[in-house]
């Protein structure tokens, strides 16, 4: 008899996450981070709960906008503030902004967007990258193949294409 109305598998679900959750806690707070530059993200972008500079909302609307909740779009609005991005994209694979975001759209190649961000030197945000298995397995292959610092927030993956060494964090 079901009581809560899912089955067991449902139930037990949360328990296939427990590895990925345990393989983070070392980073908590930018505990462990070694990156002067990850650790600054952390402490200003992900540790921040308010807008750095809340005349520059013009991201955080536009996330919001997209049923993207108010957390992220405020931490996403923060790097963009922090790094200085000018110009951003939503679910384009051209790569002419410098903050190019790829939502769950089903539209847009993530493959595609990567590289076009990877040669115009933008930056690349995948939201949601444990969605399913497939888009799991992509941005697996992205990280790996990525040259640059890329970095986990387990609501959506970053890729920075500048000067930083090859390194992945997973915060």
């Amino acid at each position: 008899m079901k009581h809560s109305g899912r089955n067991i598998k449902q139930r037990l679900y949360g328990l296939t996450l427990i590895g990925n959750r345990l393989s983070r806690i070392r980073h908590f707070r930018g505990h462990g981070v070694h990156s002067p530059f990850v650790y600054s993200l952390v402490r200003k972008v992900f540790m921040r709960r308010t807008l750095i500079d809340p005349e520059q909302d013009s991201l955080y609307n536009a996330l919001v906008e997209l049923q993207i909740s108010p957390k992220r779009a405020i931490e996403l609005q923060n790097v963009a503030t922090l790094l200085e991005y000018h110009t951003f994209s939503i679910d384009s694979d051209q790569g002419e902004a410098d903050f190019n975001i790829i939502t769950t759209s089903e539209v847009i190649d993530i493959r595609t967007a990567f590289e076009c961000a990877k040669s115009s030197g933008t930056t690349l945000v995948v939201l949601t990258p444990y969605l399913n298995k497939e888009r799991r397995e992509i941005c697996r292959e992205l990280i790996e193949s990525h040259n640059s610092t890329s970095v986990d927030n387990r609501g959506y993956l970053i890729f920075f294409n500048n000067h930083l060494p090859k390194q992945h964090y997973r915060l």
